[in-house]
């Protein structure tokens, strides 16, 4: 059997994993099928081992939603919220007023002791912090101020927090988690379980596809590889499940709909006209990142996509690229499940993608040479 037909077959293997999002959320007494699913979900598990989240960002468009839903997630104890808005302490305080298991603390202050604070104990750390696009603007342009942010707190992760996985949220993610990665580096920390956070991609895609081929999007699953801007977003549309589903879809619909999947972040800035980007869908895509993370930690087996340092990777000429991982309880990848069999639409994708990630991690590296953590 070659690489890339294993890659398939693990890949299919993995899609029965993918869709379980959220669970042991607390309900009370609402009814609905979906609510019962989860609920049972939560009945039914085993004695977990519950973690400490932290929100680095908290105060922002992203961060806000993100801690709410963390806070409502009963695999989780305590929700730790950092940032550098004062009113970040308001925010920790109305969370706290939630009647669920899990606590709240906030951090405010811009010096590295207080993010190092923030982050102390936690088994998992989020970073949305950063400035947000606003219309014209790509993520390039958000570099040079959210490149310094990252470096800052990811120095902090790997001074207070070395063994947390840390999933990065802020843009341009392609750049980003090369710096975390680096700045890891220059710490001397193993910077395995750092991830970019590519969920939305696989949310939008999942949501879009549904649509289109009149699913329940519980039941759909849509691999997104590559990276996590315009051309680099490669949804692996021949790889859907359930398969057949958006057979009826010419070529010329399926190059729309890889287009609107890839573009769907510009959507959203223009339809908010200037009052920011994707919060709301990005939070919810970071919170269902971060329980599949901790549901791996208390030993199940779960797949998520994610963009992590990936050098040799069949298929691919670059050292970052967003595939299938299965996670391990460690925070590491267990396996990385590769690209899957692509068609040659895709496999035109992925080379595409690779000539616009080559530059951008690049940069990302070239600014972490000379930053000094």
């Amino acid at each position: 059997m070659n690489k890339t037909h294993q890659n398939s077959v693990a890949v299919t293997r993995s899609q029965k994993y993918v869709r379980e999002i959220i669970p042991n959320i607390r309900v009370g007494h609402i009814k609905s099928e979906t609510l019962s699913r989860a609920t049972a979900r939560a009945l039914s598990t085993t004695t977990q081992v519950n973690k400490n989240v932290a929100v680095l960002g908290a105060a922002g468009g992203i961060g806000q939603p993100l801690a709410l839903l963390l806070k409502c997630n009963n695999s989780v104890t305590n929700v730790s919220c950092f940032d550098v808005n004062p009113v970040t302490p308001g925010v920790a305080a109305d969370l706290s007023h939630i009647d669920t298991k899990s606590r709240v603390t906030g951090f405010v202050g811009s010096d590295s002791a207080t993010m190092e604070e923030a982050v102390r104990g936690a088994d998992v750390v989020l970073i949305p912090a950063g400035v947000p696009r606003k219309p014209g603007m790509t993520r390039d342009d958000l570099f040079n101020t959210n490149a310094t942010i990252v470096a800052q707190l990811t120095a902090a992760c790997a001074k207070a927090a070395p063994n947390a996985v840390v999933g990065i949220i802020c843009n341009p993610v392609n750049s980003t988690v090369p710096i975390a990665t680096e700045v890891y580096k220059q710490l001397g920390v193993d910077a395995s379980r750092i991830y970019g956070v590519t969920t939305l991609d696989i949310v939008r895609a999942n949501e879009f596809v549904s649509v289109l081929g009149s699913q329940d999007p519980n039941d759909v699953h849509v691999p997104v590889i590559g990276g996590h801007a315009g051309v680099t977003i490669i949804p692996v549309l021949s790889q859907v499940q359930p398969a057949g589903c958006i057979d009826s879809l010419n070529a010329d619909e399926i190059s729309a709909l890889t287009e609107r999947i890839q573009n769907a972040g510009t959507e959203v800035v223009q339809a908010k006209a200037g009052g920011g980007s994707a919060t709301l869908s990005m939070a919810y895509a970071a919170a269902r990142f971060a329980d599949s993370v901790i549901r791996a930690m208390n030993g199940e087996e779960v797949v998520e996509c994610a963009y992590i340092k990936a050098e040799n990777l069949p298929g691919v000429d670059v050292d970052y690229f967003s595939t299938p991982l299965l996670l391990g309880a460690d925070g590491r990848v267990k396996e990385n499940l590769g690209l899957g069999e692509l068609n040659q639409f895709e496999q035109d994708l992925v080379s595409a993608a690779c000539k616009q990630l080559a530059g951008e991690i690049k940069k990302g590296v070239e600014f972490a040479a000379n930053y000094k953590a």
